[in-house]
């Protein structure tokens, strides 16, 4: 990171990290619990340090600059190891945390999980705010850079970066509009290979591993068409004929929303359900509450 040759104010980091999550001044400032004029003259002084604009105005919204984005990942680690230093000696005061975590995640957990964990948020720590990022169609090491404090999901990295940890094996079932003709009688690969499938893939897959596991009986589908997201394909599939997949441990919200689900008459590959974060994060007693409520909201759901 560049300095003036006068030096900079550490603490304008914690700021800079703000301004750079939230793009926004008044963001930052709320954050901060700062005025928008103050943290105005904050930004300026960082614009000063780093000979950088920072952020700039693109419509009506702010973007960061190139340098900004390149230094990001590198100012986010410095914050949390100064936030770990000063608090690995004593426990996390969760009334007074104010904090802000990002789960990276299919958007499926945010539908099935996000309530429980806004709740208990507010319950344990009023000052957390919680930020749901979607999966991109492309690859980024959010973990890395800091886009990203936790991954839940179908941990499927092996970068020797990031830290992770199995919860439970998860399977993908059936789900149909209620009323559907594969709820009658014996559903059969046949049966299933006959019917029209929906997928859900963030980059427009029109495959899978229920293709393969047809391929081995000599069988093949016809998938019609692939949704971006997990509410989306529930809203298709609601009103069509269309059969598509959802994870086995949300079948009690699906079938709450009217849809109906079945075991799929095919050996797929069980989903190996767990957690990652880098390891910058391990030690931070804030991050850890994180990681637990998370692990106890996944974990109730086998009872």
């Amino acid at each position: 990171m560049r300095v003036t040759q006068s030096g900079m104010d550490l603490n304008l980091l914690t700021a800079l990290d703000a301004l750079l999550e939230e793009c926004s001044v008044s963001g930052a400032a709320q954050r901060m619990h700062l005025s928008e004029p103050a943290m105005s003259r904050t930004l300026g002084r960082i614009r000063k340090a780093l000979g950088d604009p920072v952020l700039v105005r693109a419509g009506r919204s702010m973007v960061p600059t190139p340098h900004a984005l390149a230094i990001r990942a590198e100012v986010r680690t410095i914050v949390e190891r100064a936030r770990t230093l000063f608090t690995a000696a004593g426990d996390v005061n969760l009334g007074t945390l104010s904090r802000t975590f990002t789960v990276w995640s299919h958007d499926a957990f945010a539908a099935a999980w996000g309530a429980q964990l806004f709740a208990r948020a507010a319950r344990e720590a009023p000052g957390v705010r919680l930020k749901f990022l979607a999966e991109s169609h492309v690859d980024t090491p959010a973990l890395r850079e800091g886009v990203a404090d936790l991954e839940v999901g179908v941990i499927d990295t092996t970068s020797p970066e990031v830290l992770t940890e199995h919860l439970f094996e998860d399977r993908m079932v059936a789900c149909v509009r209620a009323g559907h003709p594969l709820l009658r009688g014996r559903c059969t690969p046949e049966r299933f290979a006959a019917a029209e499938h929906l997928i859900v893939s963030r980059r427009g897959k029109m495959h899978g591993p229920v293709d393969a596991a047809l391929a081995e009986l000599g069988l093949e589908r016809r998938v019609v068409g692939a949704a971006p997201t997990f509410p989306s394909s529930l809203f298709i599939l609601g009103s069509s004929d269309l059969v598509g997949l959802v994870a086995g441990q949300i079948t009690s919200m699906v079938e709450g929303m009217g849809l109906r689900t079945f075991e799929v008459p095919l050996e797929l590959p069980a989903l190996p359900m767990g957690l990652a974060w880098h390891p910058r994060n391990d030690a931070d007693l804030g991050h850890a509450w994180l990681r637990q409520c998370v692990r106890d909201v996944l974990m109730e759901t086998l009872g």
